[in-house]
């Protein structure tokens, strides 16, 4: 990874994606150099509580959001609308660092 980082990848954020056998060859290549981050208890009613005043529906996207911001951590994606919503919702839009692809 570039200058040592190690990108963090929330277990249900795999899950999302994962689907198994051998078209998942290019996905099982780039997690192979992530942290997969279990999602814990704390995380998991943080990013509830999230959903509850956004009015969004996306557990994962709240995971995602919850996850980096407890690790001050850039968050890569290709569709950032809802992440916005959740980060505006949390009162913490200034926080959430995102990269769009």
């Amino acid at each position: 990874m570039a200058a040592g980082l190690i990108p963090v990848v929330p277990s249900p954020v795999l899950t999302q994606a994962w689907r198994g056998g051998a078209r998942q060859a290019n996905l099982a290549r780039a997690i192979a150099g992530c942290h997969i981050e279990p999602t814990d208890e704390e995380t998991a009613k943080a990013a509830g509580v999230l959903l509850g005043r956004s009015g969004t529906a996306d557990a994962v996207d709240a995971i995602v959001v919850v996850t980096a911001l407890s690790r001050g951590s850039v968050v890569v994606t290709s569709d950032p609308g809802d992440l916005h919503k959740l980060a505006e919702a949390g009162d913490v839009a200034s926080q959430l660092h995102l990269i769009v692809i």
